[in-house]
């Protein structure tokens, strides 16, 4: 006989306004800096999903994230949605850590093969984006999920439209 234990999960967040109205006055490197360093908020989604910014320099992004059980899929593995969500993550800021001030981006396609599947509490993810290609109306990107000790979970491709 199984016992239905509910659990709960509180989420808090910053206003991200302040941070929005900055975005377009800073390019993307000087951005996702302040993000990292704490002088701007996260994005809502990071502390929803736990994600934080480790490293930031132009063209690369590291992404990393404790996937939790309320992460799990039906079958107790972490859902695919979590680790895309982080690889589309780093692979977007790269390419936003490229652009300069006043110019955005947005994910036109993602591509995503899952080579392993991580557990609930098991070790940290750490997502890294790289830029490939920046152009002036596209970027590409590829980008990697492992954990700590190399081991890969993921890896990816995106094309990017850039926003000028």
């Amino acid at each position: 006989m199984t016992t239905n234990q509910e659990r709960k999960l509180v989420v808090t967040w910053q206003d991200p306004a302040p941070a929005v109205e900055k975005v377009r006055s800073m390019s993307g490197l000087a951005y996702l800096t302040a993000m990292m360093n704490g002088e701007l908020p996260m994005a809502p989604i990071a502390s929803l999903l736990g994600l934080r910014v480790a490293a930031v320099e132009a063209g690369r992004v590291v992404i990393t994230g404790s996937p939790g059980e309320q992460h799990q899929n039906p079958i107790a593995m972490v859902h695919g949605g979590y680790l895309s969500t982080m690889l589309d993550s780093a692979m977007g800021c790269a390419v936003h850590a490229s652009l300069e001030a006043g110019v955005g981006y947005s994910t036109v396609s993602l591509q995503v093969s899952f080579v392993r599947a991580p557990r609930a509490g098991g070790p940290e993810l750490v997502a890294e984006g790289r830029v490939v290609h920046l152009g002036k109306r596209h970027a590409t990107a590829d980008g990697t999920l492992r954990d700590a000790d190399g081991t890969l979970y993921a890896h990816a491709t995106t094309t990017c439209l850039i926003l000028r």
